[in-house]
């Protein structure tokens, strides 16, 4: 199957997720048919795990789970059945590799394949390694579910791979308010869960990134990239031009950002080119670049980065770091001295 919808659609979802939701609310008595009326799934596209549902089914379904289901930490549930093999190729690239950095690195490359409406991003603060995400899409109903579906997820593979030795040192931290039922985190995430947070990270100490990994299988993960290649060609096909230059600015995180003849030689056009697309959606080069720094430069400011407010601006490409601030300024409406003060992880 090509990945695309039978409109020619980009597709939100495998529908195997939406599966393991639909058996998850029946366990809580939660009627199938009343839920896949409510998302306009098909009980037919449930039958094959290799059909797609578009993004606004699996939101509209995930928003009738609930509605109707007295849990307010049904993701934390939801996520941990959702175990390595729900995500096929993605799992089986990343427990494939050699070491923690070498899978960390491949979950983030391929992340989108499999869940297009949120971002993972991975750094290192000092002693952390850090697992940051944010979400997009406008998803703003489920904000709290996803973060629980993802950081669920990424622990109970934690779990799987490495019991509970990462947990020596490691933290959670979450932007929302502690809930009722606060020791079902505790369960999860070994006690160290931070609420009200300005970030959704999980943390653990960068030592452990040299871990070997168990499965490493240098022919699996050969196979499973490429399939994640492939998958990522279709959505790239079918994502807007400003969506594609997006991607390429953000998956650079080793200094400065890309210019525009960079990114067009890479998109395999013309500079003149590029610019004349992104036009016609309505973009422009320049601010698609202002935009990946400032969430680069809220990234180095947030937290314990040992990094000044000088070798920040000059990281992000601002030759004159009194440029940095105003526009700093203008994005946030203070200095950066002053957000990183106010927002100290």
């Amino acid at each position: 199957m090509n990945g695309l919808l039978s409109d020619g659609s980009l597709p939100g979802m495998r529908v195997h997720y939406a599966e393991i939701l639909c058996q998850l609310a029946e366990e809580r008595h939660i009627c199938r048919t009343e839920l896949l009326l409510a998302s306009g799934i098909r009980h037919h596209q449930l039958s094959h795990p290799d059909n797609f549902i578009t993004l606004n089914q699996f939101i509209a379904l995930c928003e009738a789970v609930l509605a109707r289901c007295d849990d307010d930490c049904l993701g934390l549930e939801y996520g941990t059945r959702l175990k390595f093999t729900a995500h096929g190729a993605l799992s089986q690239a990343a427990i494939s590799c050699d070491t923690l950095e070498q899978a960390l690195q491949v979950l983030i490359k391929y992340f989108r394949t499999r869940f297009a409406y949120m971002s993972l991003s991975f750094f290192v603060e000092e002693r952390d390694a850090v697992l940051q995400l944010e979400l997009r899409h406008g998803t703003a109903r489920l904000h709290r579910f996803n973060v629980e579906v993802v950081l669920a997820t990424l622990m109970e593979v934690n779990y799987l791979l490495f019991g509970t030795r990462l947990l020596d040192g490691g933290r959670c931290l979450v932007d929302y308010p502690r809930p009722n039922r606060a020791g079902r985190y505790q369960s999860l995430f070994g006690g160290e869960i931070e609420f009200s947070r300005n970030v959704n990270q999980l943390r653990f100490r960068r030592k452990f990134l040299s871990l070997p990994m168990s499965l490493s299988n240098p022919v699996a993960r050969r196979v499973a990239e490429a399939q994640c290649e492939e998958e990522m060609r279709q959505i790239e096909a079918a994502t807007s031009v400003a969506g594609r230059v997006l991607r390429l600015l953000e998956t650079r995180r080793d200094g400065r950002l890309p210019g525009v003849e960079e990114v067009a030689l890479h998109m395999g056009v013309s500079p003149r080119t590029l610019r004349r697309q992104l036009a016609a959606e309505g973009n422009g080069f320049q601010t698609l670049q202002e935009r990946v720094r400032q969430q680069r430069a809220l990234e180095l400011l947030r937290g314990h980065s040992a990094m000044t407010i000088d070798q920040i601006a000059e990281h992000l490409g601002y030759s004159d770091p009194s440029n940095f601030g105003r526009a700093f300024r203008k994005w946030q409406g203070v200095s950066p001295s002053v957000w990183r003060k106010q927002n100290q992880v």
